[in-house]
């Protein structure tokens, strides 16, 4: 997530350390990057400028508290502008008489289908809402296809629109059976097209004519960078859009969607898609988001999604195994596949606090190969070789090297880096959980 973004922040924070104060001139340099890295980041020039002349007035000629080091100051300014230009955190109004429609609209190919499917799941599992899916985009047989075959992975109620039907008469049909059948909300799946055109503005228009429809959901590709500004406000002009869906924020996205179409079009940013699962969408943080993109990470982030997806008595009985030097290889398993539910290494340092300049040094995508080789050995050994690598001798591991596609010499890594891991888990285990605590600083 803005990992190049992130990276050239990094580098241009870096420059401040250790300097006992700031000058205008040094800021007025450090502007100067940080104005450059924004555009080439591809966020809209308006955003730029103000959001530099935020910074500025706020840095120059201000008394920096004597609890914060000029560096700290500079960033806590710097954090505050970013959070600034995306707005507050909101959530959207669903105080309405039931069946509350939300119209998903945007370009094809932002990914309104598949969130369309995400974010109907999300309100059944979050809101304990009963949602009800209309592919509207009978344009498309293949959308339609789409929306019914996530709808039946899903097992989430959808309407049956033929190829040939008519948006309008889908819309207003589709409605009526949710309302009938107790349903109390309707996500309406929209046509899109590769760029603006009259023809789909019309359809969109005629629909919100005919239905009552309380939200009208913009859906952008985190990538389009500042297009995504100008496809925005014409949708806005001619809907009234309630608010912004982001995808792909987990891509190679440079932050100029995210930095930019809320400033502009003034509409908040509700959710954004962080990864190609079903429950890959999450409600939107600016201040988090502003955090991550600085390099400060996310932890409170990363404590829900935890809470979200490992179960809590599995993780306690880790724990309790790793101070009582009990911890097996068929536990290191299992520890690899709740990485996995995080979103596996890349996303995990995305939430951590100073990845930005790690990444610079390690790759994470070969970390996650590495993790996945690991595993592939780990699934070639035998339950007790797991539970009892000691008896993994030269014969078994030949074996195990040949089944996992590895060398032995990978096998006698993986086993020493296991051996190491267990003596040092034995001496936090003879301190004991208050013993630990005071080591690590009383907490």
């Amino acid at each position: 997530m803005f990992q190049e973004l992130t990276q050239k922040f990094t580098t241009i924070l870096d420059k401040l350390k250790d300097r006992p104060r700031l000058t205008e001139e040094h800021i007025q340099d450090i502007l100067r990057q940080i104005r450059l890295s924004l555009l080439e980041a591809d966020v809209n020039f308006k955003v730029v400028k103000d959001l530099v002349a935020e910074i500025q007035a706020k840095a120059v000629g201000e008394e920096l508290s004597k609890h914060l080091k000029p560096d700290q100051q500079f960033l806590k300014i710097f954090q505050d502008a970013l959070t600034h230009t995306m707005g507050e955190a909101q959530s959207i109004d669903l105080k309405h008489k039931a069946p509350i429609v939300i119209m998903m609209v945007g370009l094809q190919g932002s990914g309104k289908t598949t969130s369309t499917a995400k974010l109907a799941l999300y309100f059944k599992k979050q809101k304990k809402r009963h949602p009800y899916l209309v592919p509207a985009d009978v344009h498309r047989p293949a959308a339609i296809d789409q929306l019914k075959s996530l709808a039946a992975r899903l097992d989430l109620p959808v309407y049956d629109t033929k190829p040939g039907d008519k948006a309008v008469k889908v819309a207003v049909r589709a409605i009526k059976e949710a309302k009938d059948q107790g349903h109390d909300l309707v996500l309406l799946d929209t046509a899109g097209r590769l760029q603006l055109d009259s023809e789909m503005m019309e359809e969109l228009k005629q629909i919100k004519k005919k239905c009552e429809i309380h939200h009208s959901l913009f859906v952008v590709d985190a990538m389009a960078g500042q297009e995504a500004v100008n496809v925005a406000k014409a949708f806005d002009e001619a809907l009234g859009i309630s608010g912004v869906l982001l995808t792909k924020l987990d891509g190679d996205a440079r932050g100029g969607a995210a930095l930019s179409v809320r400033y502009v079009t003034g509409k908040p940013i509700y959710f954004c898609g962080v990864g190609e699962k079903p429950e890959d969408l999450e409600p939107f943080y600016p201040d988090r988001l502003a955090r991550r993109i600085l390099g400060m990470g996310d932890m409170l982030g990363l404590i829900e999604k935890a809470q979200a997806e490992i179960n809590e008595s599995e993780a306690k009985e880790a724990a309790a195994k790793l101070l009582k030097n009990q911890f097996t290889l068929e536990d290191f398993k299992k520890q690899l596949g709740q990485m996995k539910k995080l979103g596996g290494v890349s996303k995990l340092m995305g939430f951590l606090p100073g990845m930005g300049k790690l990444t610079k040094q390690v790759d994470p995508k070969l970390m996650e190969k590495e993790l996945k080789r690991k595993e592939a050995m780990i699934n070639s050994m035998t339950i007790q070789e797991r539970r009892f690598p000691r008896l993994i001798n030269g014969r078994r591991r030949l074996r195990i090297a040949k089944g996992s596609g590895t060398q032995v010499s990978d096998i006698n890594r993986l086993l020493k880096e296991f051996e190491q891991m267990q003596k040092m888990m034995k001496k936090f285990g003879k301190l004991g959980m208050k013993g630990l605590g005071k080591m690590l600083g009383g907490l």
